[in-house]
């Protein structure tokens, strides 16, 4: 029974550290940039896109595709920068021990 208190005290701890991180996490601003910097793009650690910034000359209406995919790829950068630095801080918080996603 000594055994199960002490997990439990174990677990109840590792919950307060995760929900630390998690208000620290989105806090934290990354960036990400597509067309050689024309596009940027800002996010927090919660996943919530701050800022899209657009180079006055890569708006061209005549190419609105290639405007819309740098756009998209800067996004989708930035996204996946969230989530490697929510894993690996994570990783921390756990020692190593991958939790499923939503876990969080």
């Amino acid at each position: 029974m000594a055994d199960f208190s002490k997990m439990m005290k174990q677990v109840q701890k590792m919950q307060n550290q995760m929900a630390k991180l998690q208000e620290e996490l989105a806090q934290r601003e990354l960036e990400a940039t597509s067309g050689g910097g024309a596009v940027r793009a800002v996010a927090n650690g919660k996943k919530q896109l701050l800022s899209i910034e657009i180079s006055p000359e890569v708006i061209d209406p005549e190419d609105k595709d290639m405007l819309e995919d740098m756009v998209v790829a800067a996004v989708n950068e930035v996204m996946e920068r969230v989530d490697d630095m929510t894993s690996e801080e994570m990783k921390k918080v756990t020692g190593g021990l991958d939790l499923p996603p939503g876990l969080m």
